[in-house]
């Protein structure tokens, strides 16, 4: 449902101003801490935190517009560290996924518009390579990647299927190209080659060679295979991520803690998936998060299936994630927030970003004045990349007629009226 404050406040709305087009003003808006202030930014950049009302007063610097935060709670923006581009908005189709390169492109441009819009500035997303698919897939959403420049970030992880034996020789040459292609990280699901710990193997190897970080799928449900992947892992940078790991939870609780020890020691992250598995993987089961926060290792939060086979009806909203990690797995609102902002990025080896001079305006403003309220009821957004809006979405509350309307003030925001 839209929000229900008794008298919201209007959508914000940009009015020209004196005359820099490099910069921007963000006024009025509320941070965590309750301060309410101006943000001005520029070159992609905050250059400034003051007062509400200061950095718009006479004398100050010109800024190229103004956007109305007020009645907004503003927030680092999310990224999203766990999609599927080359599968995503697939669900619906007759027959199976086409990988035709005009499918694909098409279908990973919008999936990456539609998580734009829920404030995901960055998506990493993983590609089959190999098989049926080659290199085509991964061409397709590279083109996609080089459409949504200025608007969004977009980033692969090649994940070829088999990478040991005599059909792996083949699966590993296609990785060796994708790294060469333009994929950015490498990985896979090491669960369904013959031999998982000669996959890691392989994959940790052309990392090696190309200094890529690794991002592998897995159930995380055999502690003597992940102790060996974190042996190997241990120290190699830029890093290595691990998802969804949900029958983690499901081991004895020595065991899984012991194992989250052994991610920590390697500085292994991993990324849950709340909203539901993917690409095959137990959509039923949950990392345990308070778990592997307490043993030290980095987690943060993915959405997992956008609307494919694997989840018809995923929504790819990182507030969804942050939303499910405090409702059901007992985190604060802010430890769940940070899932998707601050430790996501850290997965995606991206800067830190705080609501300060001198940070990536990377940023998301939420209607609301609290974060446990915009968890709940994020519906109207604004999504702020490398210094500029680049997506808005409004809701609106309305009442019909009646003594109680009157009563409790409840909101009348619409043109028409309501029967």
């Amino acid at each position: 449902m839209p929000d229900s404050q008794p008298q919201p406040p209007p959508p914000p709305s940009s009015s020209p101003g004196p005359a820099d087009p490099s910069s921007l003003l963000l006024c009025g808006a509320r941070l965590t801490d309750g301060r309410t202030v101006d943000v001005r930014l520029g070159g992609g950049h905050i250059e400034a935190v003051g007062t509400a009302g200061s950095l718009a007063a006479g004398g100050t610097r010109a800024c190229g517009a103004r956007v109305d935060l007020g009645g907004y709670l503003l927030l680092p923006a999310p990224a999203e560290p766990h999609a599927h581009a080359d599968t995503a908005l697939s669900a619906d189709a007759e027959g199976p996924v086409s990988y035709e390169p005009q499918d694909v492109q098409r279908r990973a441009t919008e999936a990456a518009l539609l998580q734009l819009g829920h404030g995901a500035t960055v998506v990493r997303a993983h590609v089959r390579v190999g098989d049926v698919q080659g290199l085509g897939a991964l061409a397709a959403v590279l083109r996609a990647r080089r459409a949504l420049r200025g608007l969004a970030e977009l980033t692969t992880v090649a994940m070829p299927r088999v990478l040991t034996g005599v059909a792996g020789a083949d699966g590993l040459a296609v990785l060796r190209d994708a790294v060469k292609m333009g994929a950015s990280v490498v990985g896979g699901r090491p669960d369904l080659d013959p031999d998982p710990t000669g996959y890691v193997e392989a994959v940790l190897e052309v990392a090696s060679e190309h200094g890529c970080p690794v991002d592998l799928h897995t159930d995380a449900g055999d502690p003597a295979r992940l102790a060996r992947l974190a042996a190997m892992a241990g120290g190699l940078r830029p890093g290595v991520t691990l998802s969804p790991c949900g029958d983690l939870g499901r081991l004895p609780s020595e065991v899984a803690s012991r194992t989250a020890d052994q991610l920590a020691a390697a500085g292994v992250a991993v990324v849950c998936l709340p909203q539901g598995g993917c690409d095959g993987v137990d959509r039923q089961g949950a990392a345990p998060v308070r778990l592997l926060r307490a043993a030290g290792v980095r987690v943060a939060a993915g959405s997992g299936a956008l609307r494919d086979v694997s989840n018809p009806v995923g929504r790819g909203d990182p507030l969804e994630a942050a939303f499910l990690l405090a409702s059901r797995h007992g985190l604060s609102p802010e430890e769940a927030y940070d899932t998707v902002s601050g430790s996501a990025r850290a997965v995606l080896g991206l800067p830190e970003v705080r609501v300060e001079a001198g940070f990536p305006a990377e940023l998301l403003a939420v209607r609301g004045d609290r974060l446990a309220g915009a968890l709940s009821l994020a519906y109207s957004r604004v999504v702020v990349h490398r210094g500029r809006v680049v997506a808005r979405t409004s809701a609106v509350r309305e009442f019909c007629s009646s003594a109680a309307s009157v009563e409790l003030g409840l909101p009348r925001q619409g043109r028409g009226q309501l029967s």
